[in-house]
């Protein structure tokens, strides 16, 4: 695994444990991973299109696929929501509990993001999403401090 992937799964295993505090009763039976996606929908959509949401969450799903079997009956439905495929009648073992195979997703969606857009941008528009400043501290200083480059202000 590279550092890259430790910095992000580190950077998801934050992100979800911060959305699994905020959860609300109605969202409780939804996969914390799930919401998160779909948090982030709105933004990414805005900034590449729903077919550029659908195809980096598609192509996030696909790899998390590889390293998490819980994944393998969840699917990206045609409007970019992730959705549980009942097919053969097995629900799919990715509850709230269950975080592993929500973290890895949710590390390759990052890491996919942060590839594309570049850190700046990207952890701008986390903070758009979860605006809560210790937290977004407490990832920039994690990320930072892991090795990922930084660019001082010149002044």
């Amino acid at each position: 695994m590279s550092p890259h992937t430790h910095r992000m799964r580190d950077f998801a295993e934050r992100l979800l444990a911060e959305e699994a505090f905020a959860a609300t009763p109605s969202e409780g039976s939804v996969p914390v991973a799930f919401r998160v996606c779909e948090k982030l929908r709105w933004p990414l959509t805005m900034l590449a299109g729903a077919a550029g949401f659908h195809s980096l969450l598609l192509r996030a799903l696909t790899l998390a696929k590889r390293e998490a079997p819980s994944l393998s009956a969840v699917r990206v439905n045609a409007d970019g929501l992730l959705v549980r495929s009942l097919d053969g009648g097995v629900e799919p073992h990715l509850d709230n509990q269950d975080g592993d195979g929500g973290v890895v997703l949710v590390a390759h969606l990052l890491g996919l993001l942060f590839t594309f857009i570049g850190e700046a941008l990207a952890l701008r528009l986390m903070h758009d999403v979860w605006p809560d400043p210790f937290f977004n501290t407490s990832i920039a200083n994690t990320l930072t401090a892991e090795g990922t480059e930084t660019h001082e202000q010149q002044g």
